[in-house]
């Protein structure tokens, strides 16, 4: 059970040790991996504690809640712990590692699964390639009993009976994956209990936003209070935004143009602070908002707008622009590319605005200005 009180920790794990339970796991609830190995900042050790005392499963609780778990996959900031999972420790020999993903190379779906369970699949991957199998599943299709009995053969089921146990479980594993339009199921570990059960200990399931309107009892669970704020706030605006550690604010229409940009920022010799897709329909009221966002990053020195008018029109986008600027008074040097759709009536509404933006020919001379004025203002 998950609690976000240590006292309510405490009582779960007496409850859990009345009914017999010889050893207990206490886990920190963030929304990263490497939580054992992680530190909280307040010096406490480990988002993941295996006890046989209720009283310290309390006393542990008490040093995660309220806190911020810093693993490697985490920020220097680390996540807020804000609840605390107690559970029954099980009794296991044989840990595994699978996986389901949407995988580009095979045009579908893809197990992958490996004996060497518990531990980080890419370091597996990097010193034992071997250990893993790559099992393509025909998305129309669907996994035939071939496949899974094959799978489970490889993670060592050999037995009639353990591989058919074991089959069963990864044709279950995929039903649901196909069924609540996921894109990743992995279950690290996959255990073999002593009794000869199989159980998943530990998972991450993500799940294809295409497909929200289908799945609401899903994304009804999204805690957003685990998510970066700016994130979350460009979620609202139907806007793709992806934080990164740099200092030149990027707003770019279509992805590939972004990523084409952060590129050629990094070719001069800056360093991107985002990613922000404001997408081929972006108005006025979305162009603010993804102002405000970059604007709310500390680390961001400059602001880059690239925008490539196809059915995205300059004019809208180049009020837009003034429009943030005004209202938000922005003091961050700005510099804009335009191109396409009406963009000589674009470039003329930013020169009658009186804002102070910079426009660029082409990206190249964008991303050059972008990075002058970050070294200006250094």
């Amino acid at each position: 059970m998950s609690t976000d009180k240590a006292s309510k920790a405490e009582q779960i794990a007496k409850d859990l040790l009345k009914t017999g339970a010889k050893e207990l796991v206490l886990k920190a609830q963030v929304h990263a991996g490497g939580r054992g190995k992680g530190h909280f900042d307040n010096g406490f050790k480990g988002g993941v504690h295996v006890l046989n005392d209720a009283k310290k499963v309390g006393e542990y609780a008490k040093q995660m809640l309220g806190h911020s778990l810093i693993t490697k996959q985490t920020d220097d900031k680390g996540q807020m712990v804000k609840k605390v999972l107690v559970l029954e420790s099980l009794d296991f020999d044989k840990e595994f590692y699978f996986a389901i993903l949407m995988d580009r190379t095979h045009l579908g779906p893809v197990l992958v699964v490996s004996k060497e369970g518990g531990m980080d699949i890419e370091k597996v991957a990097e010193e034992k390639p071997d250990a893993i199998m790559y099992e393509p599943v025909d998305i129309m299709k669907g996994i035939e009993d071939s496949q899974a009995k094959k799978v489970a053969e490889f993670l060592g089921f050999t037995s009639k009976e353990d591989n058919a146990d074991a089959a069963q479980q990864i044709k279950n594993l995929y039903d649901l994956f196909i069924g609540e339009d996921a894109t990743q199921v992995e279950i690290n570990p996959l255990v073999r209990a002593t009794d000869g059960q199989i159980y998943c200990v530990d998972a991450k399931i993500n799940f294809d936003d295409n497909a929200e309107y289908r799945h609401k009892d899903v994304f009804s669970q999204r805690d957003w209070s685990m998510e970066d704020p700016r994130e979350v706030e460009a979620a609202k605006y139907q806007l793709n935004y992806i934080g990164l550690k740099g200092n030149i604010g990027c707003m770019v229409n279509g992805a590939g143009l972004a990523m084409a940009t952060m590129d050629i920022i990094k070719l001069h010799g800056g360093a991107p602070a985002n990613f922000l897709d404001v997408g081929g329909g972006a108005n006025e009221k979305q162009v603010e908002a993804a102002f405000k966002i970059l604007t709310s990053d500390k680390q961001v020195k400059a602001i880059l707008v690239n925008i490539f008018g196809g059915i995205m029109r300059c004019d809208v986008i180049a009020q837009g622009i003034v429009n943030a600027a005004k209202n938000l008074e922005l003091s961050t040097p700005l510099v804009v590319r335009l191109e396409g759709t009406n963009v000589q009536r674009g470039k003329q509404i930013l020169e009658d605005s009186g804002i102070k933006v910079e426009t660029a020919e082409d990206l190249d001379d964008a991303a050059e200005r972008a990075v002058k004025a970050v070294e200006k203002g250094m």
